[in-house]
């Protein structure tokens, strides 16, 4: 997250906000924020909502996701904010929609489904 300038906006149980400033160097060819730069940041965001949820001194990693990219992502602010659908000992779902902000107006422009995994540190 601190190579693309992503920061962690708020934690709390089972619930991560994200944002992104907007970067040219983050866009492909049309000037849109790359999809893999917003699948990063819904991922981000789903397993820390995961991950505020698991035992201390675990870890998480992601097992799968699914996303639907909505509408371009230009804005001056991409906003993810993920929360946690089902949290069990192993695996925890969420889901995350990641919004553009412009002139003070947010816009959907992608969604995530994902499964995340607790690893216990032995």
């Amino acid at each position: 997250m601190q190579l693309i300038g992503a920061s962690l906006a708020s934690a709390e149980s089972g619930r991560v906000v994200i944002e992104l400033p907007f970067r040219d160097d983050l866009t492909q060819q049309d000037g849109y924020l790359h999809a893999g730069i917003v699948t990063t940041v819904l991922d981000s965001a789903c397993g820390y909502a995961a991950y505020t949820m698991m035992p201390e001194g675990s870890s998480v990693l992601s097992v799968e996701f699914k996303v639907n990219l909505l509408a371009p992502a230009k804005g001056d602010v991409l906003i993810a904010r993920a929360e946690v659908k089902r949290a069990g000992r192993t695996l925890t779902v969420c889901t995350a929609d990641a919004f553009v902000v412009s002139d003070r107006k947010e816009r959907l422009c992608a969604t995530m489904l994902a499964t995340m995994i607790c690893i216990q540190k032995q």
